[in-house]
């Protein structure tokens, strides 16, 4: 492990690259990544940094946005087929029947889709800033794509209607109100923090609805120590890094997203070595993806 880690290290000094990794990947990538966080912090480090190639450990969805908010960069997806099964759930095609079907409606458009998803999209917004970005539009009724999950979570926070599409993720969709009722039972002294792509029963139940990046602050802060937690269970690789003196305990022991955990160091060192896999977006879907990211930032 120490001569691969060597290896890349050598590589990015060579490449002029910066390695980012999202808060879901295994432990020893999240330890080589020169920044680690969520899919929107991540791109955004992208746009930042002063370097020529952006190797993005995650999956498809945040590759892609790295490339289109960073053209003039080489983004790499060390494995190509490390894709978000939420995002698979919407298609162009499909977004803009719903469209034609709610004609009045503005299309809120989670980060987690693809490029062709965002491009026919008003805005973006992320788990942390969704509420914010929904009560920022003029618009009454509000299509919110591709997470039902936080469609319901943010339609609890505006008067606007929310229409809700029909995707979610899996790894947290499948976290049941039951486990956390048992581990409430087994850790009665724990804090409870989910993620908001969780049902609304699991919600429910939490002391906090969070993003990653959301959860990472809030343990810092809070005075309690131990904390029971809905979301992948990479999420543990961070939060004991930075709390070395609090306990963790996550909800479901299944809540393990296979696609983030496809890179393991020796595919990041081929991946940088043979530069592949490279990431493009037709720059007329980039120009169009690229203005619901940046309506969002200037919402937030």
């Amino acid at each position: 492990m120490e001569l691969i880690a060597e290896q890349i290290k050598e590589l990015k000094e060579e490449l002029n690259a910066i390695i980012l990794a999202h808060n879901y990947q295994r432990c020893e990538i999240q330890e080589m990544a020169d920044f680690v966080g969520d899919s929107l912090g991540l791109s955004q480090q992208a746009v930042e940094q002063d370097a020529d190639v952006i190797v993005f450990c995650g999956v498809d969805f945040m590759a892609e946005s790295a490339a289109i908010l960073s053209p003039e960069k080489t983004v790499l997806l060390p494995v190509k087929e490390a894709h978000c099964a939420m995002s698979e759930m919407a298609d162009a095609q499909s977004l803009r029947e719903a469209k034609a079907k709610h004609p009045d409606a503005a299309v809120v458009c989670y980060v987690n889709s693809s490029a062709a998803v965002k491009a026919e999209s008003d805005i973006c917004c992320t788990s942390s800033n969704a509420v914010k970005v929904v009560n920022s539009l003029d618009a009454d009724e509000i299509l919110f794509v591709p997470d039902m999950n936080l469609g319901k979570y943010v339609s609890r926070f505006t008067d606007k209607k929310v229409i809700t599409w029909d995707g979610y993720c899996p790894v947290h969709h499948q976290i049941a109100a039951e486990d956390i009722l048992l581990a409430k039972y087994e850790h009665p002294n724990a804090e409870v923090l989910v993620h908001p792509e969780c049902r609304a029963e699991v919600i429910d139940l939490a002391d906090a609805a969070l993003s990653t990046s959301g959860m990472l602050k809030y343990v810092k802060k809070s005075p309690s120590n131990e904390f029971i937690i809905g979301t992948e269970n990479g999420m543990l690789c961070g939060l004991k890094a930075n709390n070395p003196g609090k306990q963790f305990y996550f909800a479901s022991p299944f809540a393990v997203c296979v696609n983030m955990k496809m890179i393991t160091p020796t595919i990041l060192l081929e991946s940088m070595k043979q530069m592949k896999h490279v990431v493009m977006v037709h720059e007329d879907l980039r120009e169009k993806a690229k203005l619901a990211l940046d309506r969002m930032l200037a919402v937030v």
